[in-house]
Parts: C-alpha cells; structure tokens; sequence
C-alpha cells in the first residue's frame, strides 16, 4: 500500500505577475493620493485651529504669556491681549471653515476613490452583474 503524498505546486511565475493597471485603476490610484493630500491638510488647519484656541499668548509675563488661549482661561482684561487679530472670534471662526471644508472634500474624495477602485475590479460603470 502506498501513501497518498499531496504534490507540492510550484507557482508558475508567468502566471505569478500582475496584470497591467487598467485606466480606471490609475485614476482610481490619483484620486487617492489626492484623498490622503487633503487628509494631512485637513489635520494640519484642524491643528492650528486647536493651537489658536488652546495656547497662550501675548508678551510674557512673569514666566507665562500674558493672554490666555479662547479656550482656556478667563479673558484678560489687557489691551495688548486684543492686539492678535488670529486670536478673535471672527478669525477663528474662519479658521474652523476651512477645518470643516478641508475635512469633508478629504472625506468626499475618499469616498470617490474607494467608489473608483470598485467600480474598476467591476469591470466599468457599462458590466451589468452576473448572478
């Protein structure tokens, strides 16, 4: 009696290699990387955003700045503490719009690309499903 051994399968190298990125998989691929652009800037104003809101300013004082940050101190009263217009609430307003605004184009165009990618492996928008 002999034993039934299992055949060890090589992998066939020609059969090994990718096949060639289709039109769609390269635009797919550019969305994407525009995608991850707009994710970091959307990090870097949120970011600075958070940094307006939370850091002390000002001229030091003693061994502090003399204004504290929106967010974490009560308002002083000093005139040089209003002379940083980035500082105001209209600025910083402003500075959240463009947070927002870069954080849902990120969103939008990751959304697109993984949509792109799908329709891709797919076979195109024209390939109707084979149930």
């Amino acid at each position: 009696m002999t034993a039934d051994s299992p055949t060890q399968h090589t992998p066939d190298p020609v059969a090994a290699t990718p096949a060639p990125r289709t039109e769609e998989e390269r635009q797919a691929g550019r969305v994407e990387a525009w995608s991850i652009g707009w994710m970091i800037l959307a990090l870097v104003v949120w970011g600075w955003f958070a940094f307006l809101l939370l850091a002390d300013y000002g001229p030091d004082y003693g061994d502090r700045p003399l204004c504290p940050g929106p967010l974490v101190g009560p308002v002083s009263e000093d005139t040089r503490c209003e002379d940083d217009a980035m500082r105001q609430w209209p600025a910083l307003m402003g500075v959240l719009a463009l947070a927002v605004i870069t954080t849902v184009t990120a969103a939008a165009t990751t959304v697109y690309a993984k949509v792109l990618f799908r329709l891709a492996r797919r076979g195109g928008p024209g390939v109707t499903p084979q149930d």
